[in-house]
């Protein structure tokens, strides 16, 4: 750090200087969206003068017309963003132009791929626009004055984007902040009036500010308003055009995609607001950090009151992005925050209602393509509303989506309604197993019975799954069945019955399994599921299953002992091998890797994988006449 005449020059924050380095590579191709960002923070600063003005009238009393001003010397290739907003004092200036004090930084660097399309996906996802202005500047200037400081207390910021700021004192005279563009050389399209003014309209329009334009060489030319200065969504929706809609999502997201779907409404009566909600179509990097503020922008009788007003929809809709400006609602002393009551517990009912809809009406348009986009990018967190969300938890499961015994891959496209559908009257319960992945709930030797009589299964491998099946009890009349539990029940076709195994035939087997197993499992019983498998564990109905047990273990939760219960396919040649076995050490040998294998088929693990070897390998000798193990 070193300091000169009142100024200081300072070292940016090192996740600053990989991200400038990032974002001029990464957003060359869309370089124009500078000025969107720049103009949106603009606005930031006007809306928020505006709501502090609430409580101290003073800051805006001596100009009161708040406006956002762009100005162009081409000569010069000079351009300049200035708003009579809050303005900033040195220590904000440093605090926001010098750091990113932000949760998630160090996994947002850790996302970006070198591939310049996802990057600039990622970069608009972060929200750090002021830093893009580097993009098409070699030198970026900020003055600035904050609303209530005297003029002797302006700062100056500067910087090439290299890698320091410097600091100081500055003579600017005006409430709000100056940023003025050195452009480089071959960006002196961005100081030409019908380029800018275009610009304006492209991304600015629907800014409820005034956005003027002005050449700085003519000081005597009235600027003259470029934008319509209306918030979008206080216009009616016949008025506003799709491409109008898509736009003010990128200035409320900073997003650089298209919404995959939105809703504008106005609600009249009792309780009266107006909401503007989107749906993404990519999750944001830090979507699974449930303590990252996010929410809607909040206004008051188009008071701007908050940026992340999160207590209007539940925390698994917190992808959502949008507005809501309500006619009245409960603040406290401040005026900042929202305070616990009816209005504000029926407005989150129904913005989530409005939110299910929507997602309702995506899941039927297109032939489904965009809701499979949907639910790829959140499905996860639709699951958490299934166990979060009582009220709507029908609603909820209906807009789940599963992979199946039937499907062609692992792809989750299949809804319940579609099961029960062609289920029909064949069998009368949702049948459903739990794994670690798909490909393990895909070889499940739990299915195979099922597969036989045509059942199909829904593949669940979701770490969330355990809890989501704890919280659906039955969906359309239908009761969900856990085919891993031992009270498994499945219907019988005329050409069945009195095909069933008799257990008493075989009691003395699966005792004599049961003595050698007793420490690692409760019972051996003979299998009714199983067709091609020898053997396979069951829980308990009490009992945790086996996947959320290792995650809880793996968690460092304590849990108490619990056995499974060992199946044994009765008809399978390993099975009548160890019923015929007379040698007392390959018996025990053989029940032990008859328990290892079903382990190992659910995706367990061994608790002693070299035993396990070693009695393979002896059973391996033993296939061989002649040859001993050592």
């Amino acid at each position: 750090m070193s300091e000169t005449k009142g100024s200081e020059t300072l070292g940016f924050q090192t996740e600053v200087r990989q991200l400038l380095h990032l974002m001029i590579h990464s957003l060359y191709s869309n370089k124009e969206i500078f000025l969107r960002e720049l103009i949106s923070n603009a606005s930031d600063a006007a809306d928020k003068l505006r709501f502090e003005a609430l409580a101290s009238p003073d800051l805006i009393k001596d100009d009161s017309d708040l406006k956002i001003r762009v100005e162009y010397d081409a000569k010069k290739k000079l351009l300049s963003v200035v708003d009579n907003g809050i303005g900033m004092s040195r220590d904000e200036l440093i605090d926001n132009l010098g750091t990113i004090a932000k949760s998630g930084t160090s996994e947002f660097l850790q996302k970006m791929t070198g591939d310049s399309k996802k990057d600039s996906q990622l970069i608009g996802q972060f929200g750090v626009g002021f830093y893009s202005a580097f993009v098409v500047a070699d030198k970026v200037e900020v003055d600035s004055r904050r609303a209530g400081l005297d003029q002797e207390q302006a700062v100056h910021w500067e910087s090439d984007g290299q890698g320091e700021f410097t600091v100081g004192k500055s003579d600017y005279a005006e409430r709000g902040t100056r940023v003025t563009l050195h452009l480089k050389k071959a960006e002196k399209e961005f100081a030409e009036a019908v380029r800018l003014e275009s610009l304006i309209r492209k991304y600015s329009d629907h800014i409820g500010f005034p956005v003027e334009l002005a050449d700085a060489t003519k000081a005597d030319e009235k600027p003259h308003a470029v934008n319509s200065a209306t918030a979008l969504w206080t216009r009616s929706r016949t008025e506003v055009s799709d491409d109008e809609y898509r736009e003010f999502y990128r200035y409320l997201s900073h997003d650089f995609t298209d919404p995959l779907a939105w809703s504008h409404n106005k609600v009249e009566g009792k309780r009266e607001y107006t909401s503007l909600l989107y749906i993404p179509a990519s999750a944001p990097f830090d979507l699974w950090n449930r303590e990252t503020p996010r929410g809607l922008k909040l206004y008051v009788q188009r008071v701007f009151i908050m940026d992340q007003a999160d207590q209007f929809l539940p925390l698994y809709l917190r992808f959502v992005k949008g507005v809501i400006d309500a006619n009245d609602l409960p603040l406290n002393v401040s005026r900042e925050l929202l305070q616990k009551d009816a209005r504000l517990t029926s407005l989150q009912s129904a913005l989530t209602k409005r939110v299910l809809d929507m997602i309702g009406k995506l899941s039927k348009d297109d032939d489904g393509k965009k809701y499979q986009t949907f639910w790829n990018e959140f499905g996860q967190v639709m699951k958490e509303g299934v166990i979060e969300d009582t009220a709507n938890k029908d609603k909820l499961a209906g807009l789940l989506r599963f992979a199946t015994s039937s499907s062609d891959g692992q792809l989750q496209d299949q809804s319940l309604a579609d099961y029960v559908s062609r289920a029909a009257d064949k069998y009368d319960k949702i049948y459903y197993v739990i794994a670690d992945s798909y490909a393990t709930a895909k070889s499940s030797p739990h299915l195979e019975r099922l597969a036989a009589k045509g059942i199909e299964v829904i593949l669940l491998y979701d770490r969330i799954d355990p809890w989501v099946m704890d919280a659906l009890i039955e969906f359309d009349g239908r009761k969900f069945e856990d085919i891993s539990r031992g009270n498994l029940e499945l219907p019988e076709s005329a050409a069945e019955e009195g095909k069933k195994i008799d257990p008493e035939a075989h009691k003395a087997l699966v005792e004599k399994i049961a003595k050698e197993l007793e420490d690692k499992v409760e019972t051996v019983s003979v299998s009714q599921r199983l067709v091609s498998s020898p053997a396979c564990l069951v829980a308990n109905e009490q009992d945790l299953t086996p996947q959320l047990r290792r995650m809880l273990e793996a968690s460092g939760q304590s849990l108490p002992p619990s056995k499974p219960t060992l199946e044994v396919n009765i008809e399978h040649p390993l099975v009548l091998r160890l019923e015929a076995e007379k040698d007392a050490v390959r018996f025990t040998a053989l029940s032990h890797i008859l328990l290892d294998h079903a382990l190992l088929a659910e995706g367990g693990q061994l608790e002693d994988p070299a035993d396990y070897v070693k009695r393979i390998n002896q059973l391996i000798l033993d296939l061989q006449p002649g040859v001993a193990a050592e």
